[in-house]
């Protein structure tokens, strides 16, 4: 049987043929083992795909696409001035990869077609992917593979490696567009994913953002205005500017996984900008300890520990990233593998993966299926930026979640179904040849599935467990942490130093720059008032730790109840408003948002505020007519909060509160 599998990821695509009964082969598309996954609508309506695509782009980039696969809950793409449903633009990926098979193969259709999704992939999003795919002619013998299982099973391929039924496996996939992370078991038909988790705002595309922020802090201020037409394009010529600088970028990036410095080279007026390793890594450390944190938890969520897995395999081409498996080492105290090419494994590995697929838990992991069921009961849906603690590591997972004996319809009772219906999407999923009879919605669905998707043992089946709230104070005040130094950090990643300044609505003269013994001017000092006499100290280190804010000045103050506030003095006042409108554009907000207006001591402005989960919270609040902004952050080290931080605002710190 001719079998074709493909992989089609944000950034690129990948395909492999097993055919004529010789061992699977990547395909080569226009010369190459992978093809973007980019797409370029012409003027006349045709669509085209991969490197002729990033060719087109260079002509008129706002046609272009670089990454379909992202915006898939989108439901259509305004490419220039045609709108493209997101299903037209992945089926004209993959018809072009079945076409380049097809001739291959001397003009046969493959009889069977793998697509592998992410395993936090609900039905709205794989039904688009399947929509795509027959209408790229790719047949109706197709067949859903999730992407860490073909990962475990590419693994498992290799000679000396092993995965055996009751073993387990890590797979750590850092693609472009995002992170996921899933703990892999391996049973007597193949294999069943026990449990999954993933962070949307963590790619290879967000390093290189952070990487072209950095580079225009060195070189932003020789032109200003030149380099926000880079960022932000008006005309082609910018634009073809922006896309020949974004790639440069990425060559840098790829160019630091193996070599410790490199340049990257900028269109004029701007010198190129000679980058280290070492800096690439501090900008990206936090995001990428996020990833192994959610790594940690989500073994953790199993009842196993690192040391009891038979590895943890990195895949995805961002993994390739050194500092990536340096993190898992110095935390998790494993070693990390990482086989033939990264980007080829899940493709490679779906052909791997038993007929029959693995929709089974059987007995071989009995006490650790109890131990995943009773850590979903116990452990709340993850949450962008924040991971749950799971049970402790020490005890093994018999320790944690003793069985009970029971049968599998005893032990899930909501069901009574076999373990193959209760869990229908831990395996390949061969789909009904038949299409359906109406249009595939295209709505967005929610981006990860809830846990009670999958049927939990009863509640009272649940051994008491001990108080989580001093267990949890640590990994709050870091996940807390570090989420909120993303977001201050981000905001000062986009201050650009501008000529000019506004200072109206306040008595003190704004232009004076000149700074206190507590780091404030005295245009800050009139808006801080009452709190600028508080434990206050120059520059941004809420932390503990002092960071640059270049284009700005900033002072920080130590509040009451795990308060603290960042007064920033920008050039301008447009700047103020700019970095609030990019910071909550990009926030993991998880509950509640809220924005007004304030008003006191003859002063007013606005204000936008975010619930950032466990008990943490943000508020950023302009000053009219003048270049001043705060950042009001609440750090909770008990996972929850007495207060709120509009009220404590509007009480303790706006000018003319009365905390005065």
């Amino acid at each position: 049987m001719n079998v074709l599998s493909v992989d089609l990821g944000t950034s690129n695509t990948v395909a492999v043929l097993s055919a004529h009964g010789r061992p699977p082969r990547v395909v080569d598309v226009d010369g190459a083992s992978m093809m973007p996954s980019a797409v370029f609508a012409g003027e006349d309506g045709t669509l085209v795909v991969g490197r002729d695509a990033e060719r087109r782009a260079r002509l008129d980039p706002s046609r272009f696409e670089p990454n379909p696969k992202r915006r898939v809950d989108e439901g259509t793409l305004l490419l220039g001035d045609t709108v493209v449903p997101v299903t037209d633009a992945l089926a004209g990926v993959l018809r072009r990869v079945v076409d380049e098979t097809s001739r291959q193969l001397g003009g046969k259709k493959p009889e069977e077609v793998r697509l592998t999704h992410p395993a936090q992939w609900g039905p709205v999003r794989r039904n688009v992917l399947l929509s795509a795919a027959r209408q790229a002619g790719s047949g109706s013998n197709l067949v859903l593979v999730p992407e860490p299982v073909a990962a475990a099973a590419h693994f498992a391929s290799f000679p000396g490696q092993t995965l055996a039924p009751g073993q387990a496996l890590a797979v750590y996939d850092l693609g472009a567009g995002t992170f996921d992370v899933a703990i892999v078991g391996a049973t007597q038909n193949g294999f069943v994913v026990l449990a999954e988790a993933g962070l949307p705002d963590l790619g290879g595309l967000d390093v290189d953002q952070a990487l072209l922020e950095h580079v225009g802090r060195q070189v932003s201020n020789r032109d200003p205005a030149g380099w926000q037409r880079l960022l932000r394009p008006q005309s082609t010529g910018d634009r073809r500017a922006q896309r020949a600088l974004r790639e440069d970028v990425k060559a840098s990036k790829e160019a630091l996984s193996r070599h410790p410095q490199t340049e990257v080279p900028l269109p004029e007026p701007f010198d190129d900008v000679l980058v280290t390793r070492v800096e690439l890594e501090a900008l990206i450390r936090p995001g990428m300890l996020r990833s192994v944190e959610l790594l940690a938890a989500t073994i953790r969520s199993t009842g196993m520990t690192p040391d009891r897995l038979v590895g943890i395999y990195l895949v995805g081409g961002s993994s390739r990233i050194p500092l990536v498996a340096t993190l898992i080492a110095e935390n998790l105290r494993v070693v990390p593998t990482s086989l033939d090419q990264p980007e080829t494994a899940v493709a490679l590995g779906a052909h791997h993966v038993p007929q029959e697929g693995i929709t089974m838990r059987t007995g071989d992991l009995s006490s650790t299926i109890d131990g995943v069921n009773r850590a979903r009961a116990m452990v709340p849906p993850r949450t962008a930026g924040f991971t749950a603690q799971g049970p402790q590591s020490g005890a093994t997972p018999v320790q944690q979640f003793p069985q009970t004996g029971a049968t599998p319809a005893q032990k899930f009772p909501q069901t009574g179904g076999t373990p193959a219906q209760q869990f229908p999407q831990s395996g390949p999923q061969r789909v009904a040849q038949n299409p359906p009879s109406r249009p595939i919605p295209v709505q967005s669905p929610p981006s990860v599935p809830t846990p009670v998707q999958r049927p939990l043992v009863p509640q009272q089946a649940i051994p008491p467990q001990p108080p989580r709230e001093q267990r949890n104070s640590n990994k709050m005040w870091y996940m807390a942490t570090a989420i909120v130094a993303v977001v201050v950090v981000g905001i000062v990643s986009i201050i650009i130093a501008t000529s000019g300044s506004s200072g109206g609505g306040l008595t003190a003269d704004c232009s004076d720059m000149t700074v206190d013994g507590s780091g404030f001017t005295p245009c800050m000092r009139e808006v801080a008032g009452h709190v600028a006499d508080l434990d206050c100290s120059a520059g941004m280190n809420f932390t503990g730790n002092a960071v640059r804010t270049p284009g700005a000045t900033a002072a920080t103050c130590k509040l009451d109840d795990g308060y603290s506030i960042l007064y920033y003095h920008f050039s301008n006042s447009d700047l103020a408003q700019q970095n609030i409108d990019a910071a909550f554009a990009s926030i993991p907000q998880t509950g509640e948002t809220k924005s007004g207006e304030w008003s006191g001591s003859g002063k007013s402005g606005k204000y936008q505020a975010a619930d950032l989960g466990y008990g943490s919270g943000l508020l950023m609040f302009t000053v009219a007519d003048t270049p001043i902004m705060g950042t009001v952050v609440r750090i909770s080290t008990s996972g929850k909060s007495d207060s709120d931080v509009v009220t404590y605002f509007n009480e303790n710190i706006k000018p003319g509160s009365g905390g005065a």
